[in-house]
């Protein structure tokens, strides 16, 4: 029935002079992501139509569903200005939705081509007489209608539509420059670079392996949640920087006050983390915190945690809740990844008491008991890279970790 797909711009309208940056980014990552797709292309001012060529319109929406910068987009149907016609897409359109029980309906036109005789409203009234003429059981309800058609007459086609599904929204991809998410095994981290990707940022993923000590499996999920990721990345790739901590993960729990082992294992964090940003020409970092959910994540936690590094620190989950956190990892498909039981170095050793206003001056006097900056370099400097690949996605269901590269 579908013979295209329309595709909003939204926001990226309102960008002034650099909204044609904006827009080619989007279009060039629409193409990418749609080339395994026999489908054509139709870039407008202010719209995207995909000829879907006997393509499912539901397997390009899977897709679409995965690219930042989308306001929304509908499945439509494409004629000529012709009421006979339009009234026959209509009622096709209607038919389907209906499917023969009481509903009630009305009809929203656009008129884009203002050199027709009749107005947006004559239109809809006149095309409105003819669906309902033709639909049993269609009753009109301007004001609360189960079902809204919607025509938009512009000068090349008309295009019909019921539908209106929400796209991803924010910016494209790598429009906002490039973050290293601190990407951790649990349900927080991933919906952070989810949403960083949403604003416009590409990503790339650091995690801290601490094996014998954590289990081979926790490093696992980090590698399958980067894999999700992939799937929202502008080439459908993500790096994940493996760090070695199991030595100064040691170094830390021996030397440090029961209480303070989780901030200092922090702050060693960011310390590594910011190295290998500017290594990897990350100008920001991306964490999961959300203030006060647990001790690490209270201001001054935080505070005393990033007084190591002079990196930005971009924190999307900063005020949302639990719930929320879990209702985009359930959307994005990270969560029933991220709730598998195999702990990571901040929980496999979760003080019974830890400590919820640090300060940079007692933090720096457990740091003085070792010397932990060879521990840093060794750490950097055994930092294996690997790149996840999701291109698989776009064919078939995943079977498994694609790593097309390892650095």
């Amino acid at each position: 029935m579908y013979e295209y797909i329309m595709i909003r711009y939204g926001d990226l309208t309102l960008k002034g002079k650099n909204k044609s940056i904006f827009k080619q980014k989007l279009n060039n990552q629409i193409r990418f992501k749609l080339d395994k797709l026999n489908v054509d292309f139709e870039f407008q001012h202010d719209l995207v139509y995909i000829k879907l060529n006997d393509v499912e319109a539901d397997i390009v929406i899977d897709i679409l569903d995965t690219i930042a910068g989308i306001s929304s987009y509908s499945k439509v149907v494409k004629c000529e200005y012709d009421f006979a016609v339009m009234a026959e897409k209509g009622i096709e359109l209607v038919n389907d939705f209906t499917k023969g029980r009481l509903t009630t309906f009305k009809i929203e036109t656009k008129r884009a081509n203002k050199n027709l005789p009749l107005t947006s409203i004559e239109i809809s009234q006149k095309l409105s007489g003819m669906v309902l003429s033709n639909v049993d059981n269609l009753k009109v309800d301007v004001r609360n209608p189960e079902l809204t058609l919607n025509v938009e007459v512009r000068k090349d086609a008309t295009y019909l539509y019921t539908n209106r599904i929400p796209g991803m929204g924010g910016f494209p991809v790598s429009i906002g420059g490039k973050g290293m998410v601190m990407l951790s095994g649990g349900i927080d981290s991933p919906v952070s670079a989810y949403l960083a990707m949403k604003k416009g940022l590409e990503v790339e993923c650091i995690h801290y392996e601490s094996t014998p000590m954590t289990s081979i499996e926790s490093a696992q999920k980090v590698i399958d949640l980067t894999e999700i990721l992939a799937r929202y990345a502008p080439k459908l790739k993500i790096k994940l920087h493996m760090v070695p901590f199991q030595k100064l993960h040691e170094q830390i729990i021996i030397n440090t006050s029961e209480s303070y082992v989780i901030t200092i294992m922090r702050r060693m964090m960011y310390r590594i983390a910011t190295e290998v940003a500017k290594l990897n020409d990350c100008q920001v970092l991306i964490t999961g915190d959300s203030i006060g959910q647990v001790a690490s994540q209270t201001i001054e936690s935080m505070s005393t945690i990033q007084d190591v590094t002079n990196l930005i620190i971009v924190r999307p989950l900063s005020t949302y809740d639990k719930m929320e956190i879990v209702k985009i990892a359930t959307k994005i498909d990270t969560l029933k990844i991220s709730i598998k039981p195999f702990s990571d170095c901040c929980t496999v050793y979760v003080p019974k008491r830890p400590v919820i206003k640090p300060t940079v001056k007692q933090s720096e006097f457990y740091e003085t008991k070792y010397d932990y900056t060879e521990l840093l370099e060794e750490s950097i400097a055994n930092t294996k890279t690997i790149i996840l690949d999701s291109r698989e996605h776009l064919d078939i269901q995943s079977k498994g970790l694609i790593v097309s590269e390892c650095i």
